[in-house]
C-alpha cells in the first residue's frame, strides 16, 4: 500500500540556504526538491541588501515569477541590459526561460524581498558581469563604489 498524501512544512528559520546564488543575493528555498518530496517546483525568498546589484545571470530551462513582497526593484533585459521594469511591492513578474536579467534594489535604504517561484527547479546561471555605466539609470547617485561592488562579491 502506499503512504497517504501529507503536506510538507518548512518551518521559518528552517529554509534551506543551499541553493544557487548570484552575486550577494540571498535565497533560501520553502519548497523544492532539496529539502521536500517536490519534484517540479522551486519556491522560496530572495532578498537583497540596499542598493545592490545582481550578476547578470540566466535560470536556465526555468519559468520563473516573482513577487515584491517588500522593497523596490529594477530589472535589466535585453541587447547590453538597456531595457528595464521598475516593481513595487504588490507587483508580479514573469521571467522566461534563458533571458538574461540583471536584478537591483533601487533603495539605498531598505531591503528588497521577493518571493520567488521556478519550474522545474532554482537554476542560476550566472554571466559575465558588465559595468555599471552601462546600465541606464544606475547607481543610484546616493551610493558608493566600494558598497555595489563588496554587495556584488
Amino acid at each position: 500500500m502506499s503512504q497517504p498524501a501529507v503536506p510538507v512544512i518548512t518551518r521559518h528559520g528552517q529554509e534551506d540556504t543551499s541553493t544557487a546564488q548570484s552575486g550577494g543575493a540571498v535565497r533560501v528555498s520553502g519548497v523544492g526538491p532539496q529539502h521536500t518530496p517536490a519534484t517540479r517546483i522551486w519556491f522560496g525568498k530572495v532578498s537583497n541588501r540596499p542598493g545592490y546589484r545582481s550578476l547578470p545571470h540566466h535560470h536556465g530551462e526555468a519559468e520563473t515569477g516573482g513577487y515584491v513582497l517588500k522593497g523596490h526593484g529594477r530589472i535589466y533585459y535585453g541587447h547590453n541590459y538597456q531595457q528595464f521594469e521598475d516593481l513595487e511591492e504588490g507587483d508580479f513578474v514573469f521571467v522566461p526561460p534563458f533571458m538574461p536579467h540583471i536584478e537591483v534594489n533601487l533603495s539605498g535604504t531598505e531591503e528588497l524581498t521577493w518571493l520567488t517561484t521556478r519550474t522545474p527547479d532554482n537554476i542560476v546561471v550566472n554571466l559575465e558581469d558588465v559595468a555599471d555605466e552601462l546600465l541606464p539609470g544606475w547607481p543610484p547617485a546616493r551610493q558608493d563604489e566600494d558598497d555595489r561592488v563588496a554587495q556584488r562579491s
